[in-house]
């Protein structure tokens, strides 16, 4: 039998750099913050609408923007190369 070496070698390369996952962690930061304003709050009667709770502008222009800008902010730290490439 042959022996498979599993030492890696000292000058191997990772996929992303350290810049790239504090990108990606501070997009998912804002992707959850988006989900978390876009999310309701509960009604104490749910026979009872209450217009201005639902259409709120947070809920219907802030979240949905940083939604976005989270999704922005995870393609650019997947696509930056990283400076050690």
């Amino acid at each position: 039998m042959s022996k498979v070496n599993k030492e890696t070698p000292a000058n191997s390369q990772q996929l992303f750099g350290k810049e790239n996952y504090l990108l990606m962690i501070t997009g998912l930061v804002v992707l959850a913050l988006g989900f978390f304003m876009m999310a309701g709050g509960r009604s104490s009667n749910p026979n009872e609408f209450n217009a201005s709770e639902v259409y709120s502008t947070s809920r219907i222009t802030i979240a949905p923007i940083l939604i976005v800008l989270g999704f922005i902010i995870e393609i650019i730290a997947i696509m930056k190369k990283s400076k050690n490439s």
